[in-house]
C-alpha cells in the first residue's frame, strides 16, 4: 500500500468500533433498540464461533442465547477498556470452552450440517470451483471428517483454531480475547495444526504457528 493510502480493512474495523461504542452507550442508558442492534450485528459471527466449537446447531443456539444474556446483565459494567467486540468474544469463548468441558462427550454430527467454515482453505476452494453431485458428496464427507477432527481437539485448542483458521482473527486479537500471550496462541495453534494434520492429512492446516 502506497504511503498516505488508507487501509480499507483498518478503516472498516474503526468504523465498526465507533458504531459499537455508540450502540453500547445507548444500551447502557436503557435503549433496548440499541441492544437489539448489537445482537443483530454480532450474532452471525458469534453463532459461527459457537457452532465450530460444538458442531451442533442446537448447542450453538443455546450458547448464543446464554452469551447475550450475560452481555445484557453485564453491559452496564463495560467500561470500554477494550473494544466491545473483544469483550463480547471473550464472553463467548469462555462460554463455549466451559460448555464443552462440562459436557465432556463426543458431539453428534449431522450430515446435513455441511458448513462453510473452511471456505478459506485452499484445497476446499479448489474443490468447490465446479460443483457436481459426486463432488458435492465428496465435500460433504470431507466436512464431516473435519468436524469430527475438530471435536477431538481440547476446547482450548479448538477455540484458537476456530478464531484463527475459520474466523480470520489475528494472533493479537485471539490473545486479547482469551487473555493469554501471543506466544501461547502460537503454540496452541502449532499443536492443534499438527494434530489436525495427523488426522486429516492434506485437508488440515499446515502445522505453522
Amino acid at each position: 500500500m502506497a504511503a498516505g493510502e488508507i487501509d480499507p480493512v483498518a478503516a472498516e474495523k474503526e468504523a465498526s468500533r465507533r458504531e459499537d461504542e455508540a450502540l453500547v452507550a445507548r444500551a447502557q442508558a436503557g435503549d433496548s433498540a440499541a441492544f437489539d442492534s448489537l445482537v443483530v450485528k454480532h450474532s452471525p459471527k458469534l453463532y459461527a464461533q459457537m457452532y465450530h466449537m460444538t458442531s451442533n446447531h442446537d448447542d450453538a443456539n443455546d450458547m448464543l442465547q446464554d452469551v447475550w444474556m450475560k452481555v445484557y446483565r453485564n453491559i452496564k459494567g463495560f467500561r470500554g477498556k477494550s473494544a466491545f467486540s473483544t469483550w463480547l468474544h471473550s464472553i463467548a469463548a469462555n462460554t463455549a470452552i466451559n460448555f464443552v468441558q462440562k459436557r465432556g462427550r463426543r458431539w453428534t454430527m449431522s450430515l446435513d450440517d455441511v458448513d462453510n467454515g473452511i471456505s478459506n482453505d485452499k484445497e476446499f476452494a479448489e474443490l468447490t470451483t465446479q460443483s457436481t453431485p459426486v463432488r458435492d458428496a465428496d465435500l460433504s464427507e470431507m466436512q464431516r471428517k473435519i468436524n469430527e477432527a475438530m471435536m477431538k481437539l481440547t476446547p482450548e485448542h479448538r477455540a484458537v483454531v476456530t478464531m484463527f483458521d475459520i474466523q480470520g482473527m489475528s494472533h493479537g486479537e485471539i490473545a486479547e480475547i482469551l487473555k493469554i500471550s501471543e506466544g501461547t496462541v502460537r503454540s496452541r495453534l502449532f499443536y492443534a495444526h499438527k494434530q489436525l494434520q495427523g488426522w486429516l492429512g492434506e485437508f488440515a492446516p499446515n502445522p505453522t504457528p
